[in-house]
């Protein structure tokens, strides 16, 4: 039996297919400019790889802040709901799951079966997000890939005021001109995100184990800046982003397995 979780995000639509409840397949793609033709192609592209048609699919369950895209799909669920129930598949022990992609931070408190017991969403401004660091290593003028790996070079923690993206942006070309080390100016960056990540995870409260989620995951600087502010080291998904996806497809396993579709 196949079955599907969609994720739609901002920058990046995810694909995970299960066959009779383990991953057969994953499949990203650039969100783009037209969601919806981008969410089918990647979906297409996700079933050849699975040797599978559409109607060999029993569920696909969409999620994400794009889910009204996915009108083939039999459910939906919230990007909260496929957070936690994808981490808790992949780390029974997880308390906490801190999920971060490129325009909001979630922090969500769940129970051992992957339910949401509490959440809050940092959606009001890019500087708890990817879309933040991003923009940052621009100013300097390097890959962001390069960018958190350089944080780790800091020799020394130097704070950053501005609280919009903007006036951030200005406060970095400020300390460039000052001759600021690159590596101390990309750890105020990621000191900057993670603090105020923390500090919105800390209003449900942090429970170990504390998983980390979503694509800004796979940033180096900010898993290191993300410890050091908890004061302990989170559990980071080998696939980071791709979790929202699998939680939703192990829904659309459970809808089968309970027989709302057969």
């Amino acid at each position: 039996m196949f079955t599907a979780g969609i994720d739609v995000g901002a920058k990046a639509i995810k694909v995970v297919v299960l066959k009779d409840g383990a991953v057969a397949v994953r499949r990203l793609g650039l969100t783009g400019f037209e969601p919806r033709e981008s969410t089918l192609k990647v979906f297409e592209q996700a079933l050849r790889e699975a040797g599978i048609s559409r109607k060999e699919l029993a569920f696909v369950v969409a999620t994400g802040g794009g889910r009204k895209e996915v009108d083939f799909a039999d459910g939906e669920i919230t990007e909260v709901g496929g957070a936690a129930k994808g981490s808790v598949f992949c780390f029974p022990t997880a308390k906490t799951v801190i999920d971060v992609g490129a325009e909001e931070g979630r922090g969500i408190r769940c129970d051992s079966a992957g339910k949401v017991v509490d959440f809050e969403i940092n959606e009001k401004c890019a500087a708890g997000a990817g879309a933040f660091t991003e923009a940052m290593s621009r100013a300097l003028e390097m890959p962001i890939e390069e960018f958190g790996a350089l944080s780790l070079k800091s020799t020394q923690a130097i704070p950053m005021n501005a609280q919009c993206a903007v006036f951030a942006e200005s406060e970095v070309v400020s300390l460039i001109h000052a001759k600021t080390p690159k590596a101390d100016i990309a750890r105020a960056v990621h000191d900057a995100v993670a603090s105020r990540i923390v500090s919105m995870v800390r209003k449900v409260g942090v429970e170990k184990d504390v998983v980390l989620i979503g694509g800004v995951a796979r940033n180096v600087g900010f898993i290191d800046a993300m410890n050091r502010s908890l004061g302990f080291d989170v559990i980071v998904a080998d696939d980071p982003e791709y979790i929202g996806a699998l939680g939703a497809a192990l829904v659309a396993h459970e809808s089968v397995s309970h027989g709302r579709k057969s």
